[in-house]
């Protein structure tokens, strides 16, 4: 499944931006060869959609820990691990605003 999703916040900036468009893949083999630094985005109980970048995986592979690149970026340092069950998706194309004109 490929979903494409606009991002909203500056969890990820100054990489990702207010307005970019993300292109995401939920497969099976895709998801099993996540790796550190990919971008993801997932379901929070209390935030919804997020995006971040995944910082490790548990020893058995089902926890996620994500990170933001903005200081003020609430991640798994706040939230704790994210399950794999509420992955969303990888991210596999990132567009700008910038070249959709929106700035």
């Amino acid at each position: 499944m490929i979903r494409l999703m606009r991002v909203t916040g500056q969890s990820l900036s100054p990489s990702f931006q207010e307005g970019d468009y993300v292109l995401i893949i939920k497969s099976p083999l895709c998801l099993r060869s996540l790796k550190r630094g990919d971008t993801i985005v997932f379901s929070h109980p209390i935030y919804g959609k997020l995006i971040k970048r995944l910082d490790s995986l548990s020893p058995d592979g089902d926890m996620l820990f994500v990170i933001g690149t903005h200081p003020e970026s609430t991640d798994s340092r706040h939230f704790g691990p994210v399950p794999r069950t509420d992955l969303i998706g990888k991210v596999i194309w990132h567009i700008k605003a910038i070249f959709l004109g929106d700035h």
